[in-house]
């Protein structure tokens, strides 16, 4: 079967942006292997040249996607014929995803994660179980889809197209005042039978999941995400892992300002062009790296003398929305 990985930049530059990241990061690691890499955009014109030609650029028009997450309810629309590996654009891959593929094999829709059957989940879960009389729903981190194009990945992603017109009435609660394409997907597999691959923390991780600091490597493929222990504040009791060495670092929200998305970026043009060397490894330390992190302390020096003299500031408004 073919492999093909898809990504989708529709709507911002932003987005054409992270995309061409994260086809740096697949070409860099997928010199010699026999899997295709495909943006889905209705911005073709931004992908620069260089990239352009390496990869394979599926062009659709403005809005037919949908907007907000629900492009990603369009994913038997945009798939190629064969196994297709959905990746986020705001992630980076650190690894050959050969295995992965494999991993994957024989399930027409699939996901990385593990069941829930009570609590708060974009909605309450328990209650929305009983309303369709279901024992649990897949829970997973929405950076990856797979699909194997057929009449079973067409049904299942129809049912969710379905499901995202009642999502309000469903009692589902929405993200960034959309809904969100996890918990629709999740309801559509399960009212379909369909499985997720359970989650080892091996495949895919991200710094909201592991809060603690994390260090990457993308010359060498070197990822350790921490979520600190228990009685640590940021502790996050719904991630089973502690430590974590994923193949794809999912920056989801505003992680993509984090300093190190931007110096993993930084290094990619420069690995592939054979220029990556210790001056540039040094400058990219001193231009990012160590510059983020004098802003960082520098700010948790002076926030509380900043609260009590002008009171806690706006929250921003992401670039994202």
């Amino acid at each position: 079967m073919n492999k093909n990985i898809i990504t989708i930049a529709t709507d911002k530059s932003l987005y054409v942006k992270y995309a061409c990241n994260l086809a740096q990061s697949f070409l860099l690691w997928h010199k010699q292997a026999d899997i295709r890499f495909f943006i889905v955009t209705d911005l073709p014109e931004l992908i620069p040249l260089t990239i352009r030609s390496q990869i394979n650029i599926i062009k659709i028009k403005k809005g037919s996607l949908g907007n907000g997450f629900s492009p990603k309810l369009y994913l038997d629309k945009v798939a190629p014929i064969g196994q297709t590996l959905f990746i986020d654009s705001d992630c980076l891959i650190f690894g050959n995803l050969n295995n992965v593929f494999e991993k994957f094999r024989g399930n027409s829709v699939s996901v990385i994660g593990n069941y829930i059957a009570e609590g708060d989940w974009f909605g309450d879960i328990e209650a929305i179980c009983k309303q369709f009389n279901i024992k649990h729903l897949p829970k997973f981190n929405g950076g990856i889809y797979y699909l194997e194009n057929g009449n079973i990945a067409s049904k299942t992603y129809q049912l969710a197209r379905n499901i995202e017109k009642d999502y309000d009435k469903l009692g589902f609660v929405r993200l960034r005042n959309k809904p969100n394409d996890e918990v629709i997907m999740a309801l559509a597999m399960q009212l379909e039978g369909l499985k997720p691959i359970i989650d080892d923390g091996t495949i895919m991780s991200d710094p909201f999941a592991c809060p603690g600091n994390y260090k990457l490597d993308i010359k060498t493929g070197k990822t350790l995400m921490i979520n600190p222990p228990e009685p640590s504040p940021v502790h996050r009791y719904w991630y089973k892992f502690h430590k974590v060495s994923p193949l794809i670092v999912h920056f989801l929200g505003s992680h993509t300002t984090d300093y190190q998305y931007k110096s993993e970026t930084a290094k990619l043009p420069l690995l592939l062009n054979n220029q990556f060397n210790l001056y540039q490894n040094l400058k990219i330390i001193l231009t990012i790296e160590l510059t983020a992190k004098i802003k960082i302390q520098f700010k948790n020096l002076f926030r509380p003398l900043y609260r009590v003299l002008l009171g806690k500031r706006k929250i921003q408004i992401s670039a994202r929305v």
